[in-house]
């Protein structure tokens, strides 16, 4: 099978790469870029944690093909930090405990991100809506639902 040149963004470089027609975003960006912050948790889009932005919509990296990703934008866990300074929400998820196994966490962080850029003021029943489709199996969900609202409400103090 020949393979497709691919030219994008990701995490604000441009970037290429060669992938197979059925090569999934996830499978480019573990594998072949060697971005392995998004995890493949189930593989069917049921769980969230590959979850990365593209062209600011929030989408499954196992759901999309990696030739789909042909002039688009997309963000991982591994560019939300600005360089050493961890993203208000990770250093909150820190803070709080937020997290346990870590599987969940990137696709986690990545979709609260994707939730405060478009509403930075959720109410905490918005929270639980937008991170439904993230499946935890180690915190309960309380203390990230807690740690999302206090970085809101810390990010609308600091604007």
């Amino acid at each position: 099978m020949a393979k497709l040149h691919i030219s994008t963004t990701i995490n604000g470089e441009p970037t290429e790469y060669l992938c197979a027609p059925d090569e999934t975003m996830l499978d480019v960006l573990r594998n072949g870029l060697g971005l392995t912050g998004s995890k493949e948790g189930c593989g069917s889009g049921d769980c969230g944690a590959c979850s990365i932005t593209m062209d600011g919509r929030l989408v499954c990296a196992c759901l999309v093909l990696a030739a789909e990703a042909e002039g688009s934008e997309i963000e991982t866990i591994e560019g939300m930090a600005d360089g050493e300074a961890l993203h208000p929400l990770q250093q909150k998820f820190l803070e709080m405990a937020a997290l346990q196994c870590g599987i969940c966490t990137p696709g986690m962080l990545v979709a609260a991100k994707s939730l405060l850029e478009q509403n930075p003021n959720p109410t905490e029943t918005e929270v639980r809506y937008w991170l439904a489709g993230n499946l935890c199996r180690c915190t309960g969900y309380d203390k990230i639902i807690r740690a999302v609202m206090d970085t809101a409400a810390d990010m609308r103090g600091a604007a």
